[in-house]
């Protein structure tokens, strides 16, 4: 590893300078030019254009959301719940639906959804049939009423906090993967609105969200007709709600 690989992290704020200096050398590209993107603020995924999640080695594009490690809280509650019909929605790469189904025997990622072309580009890189389009106008219609896992990491970052954001998120980032509107819940009030119709009896609908607007987030599933609940990890600052269909 390069001493002055490690010394350039270091002075532009890297903490774990030296873990991001071993990846960047072993990748085999021009490693100047590798360690010239992370200095100037892009996100290490994007830089080695993959992300490591639950397991599974994620190829992720420049642009396209990072996903974050608290998010595995989903995929954990989703494989504990079982079910052999699961959509992502707001897929980004499609790491969540992937390592749901990685998990979960039997199971098959039958659709996912994002509004961004780039991430869902993205996605069909890693083997995700990903479809573009907003929510549920982009899903099969056939899948009305038959899904049992609706995992959902939805925007939920409020307008004016996106500049309060780390820089790697804010500037590399689509704000359309981070904005959530005033409060946060716009799209979580979306979702948990038309939910039911796509699960199937007994089906769930999964929302990433955090502890504050965690109540807002259940009382739109519980408005949307749905048995809800909070599944929450202190130390990984995750927090999950859990809608399921009676």
């Amino acid at each position: 590893m390069s001493v002055d690989v490690v010394a350039r992290l270091r002075a532009a704020g890297c903490v774990f300078a030296e873990d991001e200096a071993a990846l960047l050398v072993a990748d085999g590209r021009d490693t100047d030019s590798l360690v010239a993107r992370r200095v100037a603020g892009e996100p290490l995924e994007q830089v080695l254009g993959w992300v490591e999640f639950c397991g599974l080695r994620v190829l992720l594009d420049p642009g396209v959301f990072v996903p974050r490690q608290r998010t595995t809280l989903l995929v954990e509650t989703a494989i504990a719940l079982g079910g052999s019909r699961v959509v992502d929605l707001c897929c980004g790469c499609g790491a969540v639906g992937l390592a749901v189904v990685a998990g979960l025997p039997g199971s098959t990622l039958v659709a996912a959804a994002d509004l961004d072309p780039a991430a869902v580009a993205c996605a069909r890189r890693n083997g995700v049939p990903a479809l573009a389009g907003d929510l549920f106008d982009a899903l099969p219609g056939d899948l009305r009423g038959r899904v049992d896992l609706l995992c959902v990491n939805a925007p939920y970052v409020p307008t004016e906090a996106i500049a309060d954001m780390p820089p790697e998120a804010r500037d590399h980032e689509p704000a359309i993967a981070l904005d959530g509107g005033d409060d946060g819940l716009d799209l979580h009030r979306r979702v948990a609105a038309g939910a039911r119709d796509w699960l199937a009896p007994g089906g769930s609908l999964l929302l990433e969200t955090s502890r504050r607007p965690a109540p807002g987030t259940l009382a739109a599933v519980t408005a949307g007709g749905l048995a809800g609940r909070v599944v929450a990890d202190e130390d990984r600052g995750a927090t999950v709600v859990v809608g399921t269909r009676g």
